[in-house]
């Protein structure tokens, strides 16, 4: 008499290690989206209208974790005090419930451990993003490029003639709705100009991305923390008539 095959927990160990997959793929996009967020907020620009590819908010959660020494001490602090929520948590409701801790089979226990790691995840990239931001505006330390950029007569209202760039050009072709001040602030500051080291002035590109670039003005060394860049947003021309020069450095 044959023996019964003893049945196989081969689709158990696959189901667990599927919903791992899941479980971790859904924890990195979150931070990674927190993160874009929290950078792009502090350039005054909206995350979900850069239209971003999936996968880059994927790959950030690396910078989030262990991008510097600090980021990973962060990381390593943030997860000690999650943890000691939770255990915390958890053995609140314990003594309210009379019952034993049990991280398997309590459906509320493994909402608890979510929501505080959300929580832990959410802090982590918020302040990670706010202090890249502020590194890539500073001009001293910034990360982004420095950027050149040639464009015909009349397409954009800034800008100053390569062949004189002393002469402050007028706009009679454009019209103007909203803050005039902050036009008027930046006609005189087209061009890079680090004369003077406490108030350089040298455009860096932000992004760029679905035929549109971002190009912002980077902030002094000693500016204060609530001073935002300004940020000027362009459409790409399909012509062809357009030239963008990047550099990791200003020309001497």
């Amino acid at each position: 008499m044959s023996q019964t095959p003893q049945p196989t927990n081969e689709p158990s160990i696959l189901a667990k290690f599927a919903s791992i997959l899941t479980l971790l793929g859904a924890a990195l996009y979150f931070t990674g989206w927190i993160y874009r967020w929290s950078y792009f907020s502090f350039f005054q620009l909206e995350v979900t209208t850069l239209d971003l590819p999936l996968e880059s908010f994927l790959f950030v959660p690396i910078q989030v974790f262990v991008g510097s020494f600090w980021a990973f001490c962060k990381t390593v602090f943030v997860t000690a005090i999650a943890v000691s929520l939770i255990l915390l948590t958890l053995r609140v409701i314990q003594k309210q419930k009379f019952i034993p801790i049990s991280f398997k089979n309590s459906i509320l226990d493994e909402t608890i451990i979510v929501i505080w790691v959300l929580i832990a995840l959410f802090w982590l990239a918020r302040w990670q993003g706010e202090a890249d931001a502020w590194r890539d505006a500073v001009n001293d330390t910034s990360n982004r490029p420095v950027v050149t950029f040639v464009t015909p007569i009349g397409k954009v209202g800034l800008g100053r003639k390569p062949d004189d760039l002393l002469a402050k050009p007028s706009l009679p072709e454009f019209r103007i709705i909203g803050d005039a001040g902050l036009l008027d602030s930046l006609r005189g500051r087209e061009t890079n100009d680090t004369a003077n080291p406490a108030k350089p002035v040298v455009w860096r590109l932000l992004v760029k991305h679905n035929g549109q670039f971002y190009l912002f003005l980077a902030l002094p060394p000693k500016a204060d923390s609530n001073q935002r860049p300004p940020v000027l947003m362009i459409q790409e021309s399909s012509n062809g008539d357009q030239l963008m020069i990047l550099s990791p450095q200003v020309s001497k």
